[in-house]
C-alpha cells in the first residue's frame, strides 16, 4: 500500500495556484492533477525540485472516476473527482550543512619552527598521537627565565624598596599585579579557541586567587610592624609570598608552553595540515607573561611582544619541515567524523511544526541519486535572518546511512558539504484527502467545490497535514462526496457541473 507523501516548501503559504499538470495513477485510474506552486517567492528553486507523490494512494484517493466539463462562466477546464480516504504526509524542505563531531585546530604556543612533521593530510589519528613538533628557543629562553626569577625571590633577593615604606611598597606591587592580571584576561579574551580560551582564563583566575590570598597576609603584616607587633623580617617575607605567587605563576605558563611544543591529537580523527585563522599569536606562554612577575622586576610587567592579532590562516603547502611560525599559527586541524551531523535552517513559519524524533530524508548535491536518512535532535531558539526575509531556526539532525538509486550504499559525505533536509513533520493516515489543488483562499478560509444536484456548491472545510499535491481535510467533507479538483479557481457559484 503507497502513500502520498507531499512536499511544502519552508515558509510557503497555505494558498497555492494551479501550474502545468503531472501525471499519476490513482488506484488505477488516471488523473490529472495540478501540482501545487509555493504562493511564496523567496523560496529558493532548489528547493521546489521534490515533490513526494506516490503511484497509489492508500485507500484510493480520489477513486472515482473523472470527468472533464467546461463551467458556464469561461473556458477553463473543470474536472471532478470523489473524497475517498488516503495517507498523507506534510513535509518541510530546509537547506543543511554537514558538520562532523568534533573539530579542534592545534596551534603553535609561540614563535619557532616545525622541527618535525609526523602526519600527513587524510590520516588517521588516535587521542595523545604526536602530530608535530614545534623547535622555539624563545619559549625555552623564557621557561629558563621565569624559573630564576622564581628562584631570586624565594632567596629573598628579589627586587626590594631601597627604605622601609614597606606600605607604600606593597600597594605598588598590588597596583602592578591587578594590571597584569587584567592585560592577561583582556588578552585572554581573543583567543578563537574556546578550550584554549577556557583554559587560560583558568589559569588567570587561579593565580589572581592565590595572589590576593598572599597579598592579604602582606598587608596584615605591615599593618602589624606599623603597629610595632611585627618584625621587619616577618613583614618582607609576607611581601616575597605574594611575589611568590606571581613567579609560580609565571614558570607554569613557561613550561605549559613548552610542553606544547609537542602537538598531540586530542581525539580520535581525521587530520588536515594548517586551518583558519584564530588563536592568540605569541601562545600561552606570551599570555600569562603578562602577569606581574619577579623575572620583570627590575622593568615592570611584561610588554605586550608580538601579541597582535590572531594566528594566521595556514594551507597544507605552508606546512613542512623548516616553516617557520608564530604563536597561534595553524598547524594541524583534526576532525572527529565518527558522527555526522546536519544543521538545518528552517523557516519560522514551519519551525513550531518539527519536533525531537521528526524522521527526514536528505539529498547532497555531491551524491546525485542518493537519499539520506536522518533524525532530529535539537531545535534552536536563537534567530537567524534569512536571505528572503524573515528569521530561520537552526535544527539538528543526526545523519544516517544513504542508499543510490540502483540500490547500492551511498559514499558517506564530509563535513561541510550542502544538503536538502525533508523533515516529514506530520503523517496522517487512512484520513479524507483532496488535491492542494481543490482548495481556494477566501480570506482565512479555506473553500472547496462540492457538486451537488449537478451545481457548485461554496464549502467552508478544515484543513490538517498539508502539502504541495495533496492535502488532509479535517471538516466540511464526507467520504463519497464529488467535488471540483481542478479549475477550482475559475468556478462560480451555482455553475452548471457536467455529472
Amino acid at each position: 500500500m503507497g502513500d502520498a507523501r507531499t512536499t511544502r516548501p519552508r515558509g510557503a503559504s497555505a494558498r497555492v495556484t494551479p501550474s502545468p499538470t503531472s501525471r499519476s495513477v490513482v488506484s488505477g485510474v488516471s488523473v490529472i492533477e495540478s501540482v501545487a506552486v509555493p504562493y511564496d517567492a523567496h523560496v529558493p528553486s532548489r528547493l521546489r525540485k521534490k515533490h513526494y507523490l506516490s503511484a497509489l494512494v492508500a485507500g484510493g484517493l480520489l477513486a472515482g472516476g473523472l470527468s472533464a466539463c467546461t463551467g458556464g462562466g469561461g473556458d477553463a477546464t473543470v474536472q471532478v473527482g470523489r473524497v475517498e480516504r488516503g495517507d498523507v504526509a506534510e513535509v518541510v524542505e530546509a537547506p543543511a550543512t554537514v558538520s562532523a563531531r568534533a573539530t579542534a585546530v592545534r596551534r603553535a604556543p609561540a614563535k619557532g619552527t616545525v622541527k618535525r612533521l609526523y602526519v600527513a593530510d587524510g590520516d588517521r589519528v588516535r587521542e595523545g598521537d604526536v602530530l608535530a613538533t614545534i623547535s622555539s628557543p624563545e619559549a625555552r629562553e623564557r621557561l629558563a627565565q621565569a624559573r630564576e626569577a622564581d628562584r631570586s625571590v624565594s632567596a629573598g633577593s628579589g627586587t626590594m624598596p631601597t627604605r622601609l615604606d614597606l606600605s607604600g611598597y606593597q600597594h605598588r606591587t598590588d597596583r602592578s599585579a591587578r594590571e597584569g592580571f587584567a592585560a592577561a584576561r583582556k588578552i585572554a579574551l581573543r583567543i578563537a579557541d574556546p578550550r584554549q580560551r577556557a583554559l587560560v582564563l583558568a589559569g588567570i583566575t587561579r593565580a589572581e586567587a592565590e595572589y590576593r590570598t598572599a597579598a592579604a597576609a602582606a598587608r596584615t603584616a605591615v599593618a602589624r610592624l606599623n603597629a610595632g607587633l611585627g618584625s621587619v623580617g616577618a613583614t618582607m617575607s609576607s611581601i616575597t609570598a605574594a611575589q611568590r605567587v606571581q613567579t609560580r605563576a609565571a614558570v607554569r605558563a613557561a613550561e605549559r608552553t613548552v610542553q606544547e611544543l609537542t602537538i598531540r591529537a586530542p581525539f580520535d580523527g581525521v587530520v588536515g595540515l594548517g586551518g583558519p585563522a584564530g588563536g592568540a599569536q605569541g601562545g600561552l606562554g606570551d599570555l600569562l607573561d603578562q602577569l606581574p612577575q619577579g623575572v620583570q622586576a627590575q622593568g615592570g610587567p611584561a610588554g605586550l611582544g608580538d601579541l597582535g592579532g590572531g594566528g594566521a590562516a595556514k594551507d597544507a603547502s605552508a606546512i613542512a619541515t623548516g616553516a617557520p611560525v608564530v604563536g597561534g599559527d595553524a598547524i594541524v586541524t583534526v576532525t572527529d567524523v565518527s558522527r555526522l551531523s546536519l544543521f538545518a535552517d528552517v523557516d519560522e513559519t514551519d519551525v513550531l511544526q518539527v519536533r525531537k524524533g521528526v524522521q527526514a530524508d536528505v539529498e547532497f548535491d555531491a551524491v546525485q541519486g542518493g537519499s539520506y536518512k536522518a533524525e532530529v535532535t535539537g531545535i534552536g531558539v536563537t534567530p537567524k535572518q534569512s536571505n528572503g526575509g524573515g528569521v530561520t531556526y537552526k535544527v539538528t539532525l543526526a545523519l544516517g546511512e544513504g542508499t543510490l538509486s540502483g540500490g547500492g550504499t551511498a559514499p558517506r559525505p564530509k563535513p561541510g558539504m550542502s544538503a536538502v533536509v525533508f523533515l516529514r513533520v506530520r503523517d496522517a493516515r487512512a484520513v479524507l484527502a483532496v488535491p492542494s489543488s481543490a482548495i481556494v483562499s477566501s480570506g482565512r478560509e479555506s473553500v472547496v467545490w462540492v457538486v451537488s444536484g449537478g451545481r457548485a456548491q461554496r464549502r467552508v472545510v478544515g484543513l490538517g497535514a498539508q502539502g504541495d499535491a495533496t492535502v488532509q481535510v479535517t471538516r466540511g467533507l464526507q467520504e463519497g462526496e464529488r467535488i471540483v479538483v481542478r479549475g477550482a479557481d475559475s468556478v462560480e457559484r451555482g455553475q452548471e457541473l457536467d455529472p
